[in-house]
C-alpha cells in the first residue's frame, strides 16, 4: 500500500490530539460544565477514531487484502465506529443538557462547521462502499480521515474558546477553603 507512511502520521497527530484531550480532562480537577465536557468528549473521540481509521488499511492490508476489498473493509469498519461514537456520544447527560444550546445563535456557526465536516467525511466512506469510484477510493479514504482529524482540531478550537476566564486573586471564590480554626 502506497499511503502507509501518510496514515501514520495522521495516526500520530490524532495520538496528540488524545493526550491533549486527556490532558486538559484531568487538569484542576477535570471539566465542569457540559460544554467542557462535551468538547474534551468530541477531541478525544475525533482523534480516536482517526487512529483506528488510519491504521485499518495499513493493519488490513499486511493480510494481503487489496484494492477494493482492502478500502471496503475499512471504509465499514470506519463508518460503524464513527455512527456507534456518535450513539454514545449523544446519549450522555451532558449532550442532553446541551440540546437546548444548540438553538442559540452562537451555538449556530459551531453545529455548522461540525457538520461541514461530518457530512462529507461519511459520504466519501459511502462512496467507498457503493464502489462508483474504484480508481478514487484511496484518495475518498484518505480525506475522510483528514477531515476526522480537522473535526478534532475544531472540537480541541472550540474546547479552548470555551474555556471560562481565571479567577481573580483578590476573587473570595478564587481562595483555597480552609478547613481547620484560625489561631
Amino acid at each position: 500500500m502506497q499511503d502507509t507512511e501518510m496514515f501514520l502520521s495522521l495516526a500520530e497527530i490524532a495520538g496528540v490530539f488524545v493526550g491533549f484531550g486527556a490532558l486538559i480532562s484531568v487538569r484542576s480537577g477535570g471539566a465542569s460544565d457540559a460544554h467542557e465536557v462535551t468538547y474534551i468528549r468530541s477531541v478525544v473521540s475525533a482523534a480516536i477514531w482517526v487512529v483506528i481509521a488510519a491504521l485499518a488499511p495499513v493493519i488490513v492490508s499486511t493480510y494481503g487484502v487489496t484494492g477494493h476489498q482492502l478500502w471496503l473493509v475499512c471504509s465499514l469498519l470506519a463508518l460503524a465506529l464513527l455512527i456507534g461514537q456518535w450513539i454514545v456520544n449523544e446519549r450522555t447527560s451532558e449532550s442532553r443538557e446541551l440540546g437546548a444550546a444548540y438553538s442559540r445563535p452562537q451555538t449556530v456557526g459551531v453545529m455548522a462547521s461540525y457538520l461541514g465536516l461530518m457530512i462529507p467525511t461519511i459520504a466519501a466512506l459511502v462512496l467507498i462502499v457503493l464502489g462508483l469510484f474504484p480508481g478514487q477510493e484511496p484518495a475518498l479514504y484518505l480525506t475522510a480521515v483528514g477531515l476526522g482529524l480537522f473535526l478534532g482540531a475544531l472540537s480541541l478550537l472550540m474546547l479552548v474558546f470555551s474555556q471560562r476566564r481565571p479567577r481573580a486573586a483578590s476573587d473570595p471564590a478564587a481562595l483555597p477553603a480552609t478547613g481547620g480554626s484560625s489561631a
